[in-house]
């Protein structure tokens, strides 16, 4: 990783051509991922708290609304001296360290081929945290904030590179899910893979980025609710038969309408990416201990130990609630976790971190240093 930004450990040779076509570009993705690998190795040090997390700070240059209801804004970020940031692929989020503290993640969906800049989206959202309507209310143009990332959590998988058994691809957006989907059409187009989308929302008053997709023509396909009713699994899916991978991001229901819908299908391939904590699976019920006050909660089966500290310590820190954005860490005094993430590493779990979000215990007590 460089001195900013932590670095994927792999430069996606999707980005330049097929591997067999174009010696030169497999020669510099190779020299590129040793480079990253050494700098990896260089600067990696033990990271058990968010905090910790490589940060740089960038200047907001650029603001508007990018949906009829104007409850989507769109942000352009860039470094305050100019020049290049790092280079981030389609599925890509940043971490948003707003001015209260909170931390958030915002899908980029700007243009991976432009290294200038980076673009985030965000639909307001009453009630829901504060997050959104901070980023509405407070963050202007010249302001500075810190970010962290990018990070991948939600990659493209291009149809026919890499290794993929896939021919062609079908995205599925509803509302503002299109912000990591809109970078992966546009390096579809680009790299001439067969591809189409259905985008879904309310009403096109409510969906952002419209414009934006006329230049697509007849690939996308807009669906809303007004005009159309809810739509089932089937009717997100037309057209997809084996040999296509399916990219979904949006809401639970509509998400989870999709994955029902792809199991019925041979050989297609599902990726999908929600916006909001998934349902705790084969959970038992378990205690806390607040290792500082002494302080006892019960977990239920069905509840993360995330939402039953926050109802003792509303403070606590959090953002994805999915087991990625190491937000929401603490360490772990005694006991035997059970790790449900997907961020930490074997060392740092030795070391006693956990993500309260999705992980559990396996029945008995957990002692935390809360």
């Amino acid at each position: 990783m460089n001195a900013l930004f932590p670095a994927p450990t792999e430069v996606p040779p999707a980005l330049y051509g097929k591997r067999e076509r174009d010696i030169l570009m497999r020669t510099m993705a190779g020299l590129a991922t040793l480079r990253l690998g050494w700098a990896g190795l260089v600067h990696r040090r033990e990271r058990l708290l968010a905090a910790d997390d490589l940060r740089t700070q960038l200047t907001i240059t650029d603001r508007h609304s990018v949906a009829h209801d104007t409850d989507v804004v769109s942000l352009t970020l860039r470094a305050p001296e100019g020049g290049e940031l790092p280079r981030w692929f389609p599925g890509a989020h940043l971490d948003l360290e707003l001015p209260s503290g909170r931390v958030r993640q915002y899908s980029l969906c700007g243009d991976p081929g432009d290294i200038a800049c980076y673009r985030i989206a965000v639909r307001r959202i009453p009630g829901g945290g504060g997050g959104s309507i901070e980023v509405h209310e407070d963050l202007r143009v010249g302001d500075t904030v810190w970010v962290r990332g990018p990070r991948n959590a939600f990659p493209f998988v291009v149809p026919g590179y890499d290794g993929s058994p896939s021919t062609r691809a079908h995205f599925v957006a509803g509302g503002i899910g299109i912000t990591p989907i809109l970078p992966m059409m546009r390096m579809a187009q680009r790299l001439g893979v067969e591809w189409t989308m259905v985008y879904a929302g309310r009403s096109r008053d409510t969906i952002p980025f419209l414009a934006e997709l006329e230049e697509f023509g007849d690939r996308v396909t807009v669906r809303t609710d007004d005009e159309f009713g809810l739509p089932t699994g089937a009717d997100l899916l037309p057209g997809v038969g084996p040999g296509t991978a399916v990219f979904c991001c949006g809401p639970v229901a509509m998400t989870d309408n999709v994955a029902a819908a792809v199991r019925q299908l041979p050989d297609v391939a599902l990726h999908s990416e929600r916006f909001s904590a998934p349902p705790v699976v084969d959970g038992k019920p378990f205690q806390i201990e607040l290792a500082r006050t002494g302080a006892i909660i019960d977990v239920p089966a069905d509840r993360t130990a995330l939402e039953t500290i926050l109802e003792t310590r509303p403070a606590t820190p959090y953002s994805c609630r999915q087991g990625f954005c190491r937000t929401c860490v603490v360490r772990v005094l005694d006991g035997d976790p059970d790790h449900r993430d997907t961020a930490l590493t074997d060392a740092e779990r030795a070391a006693g971190a956990m993500l309260p979000c999705v992980s559990r215990c396996d029945g008995g007590r957990l002692v935390l240093d809360l």
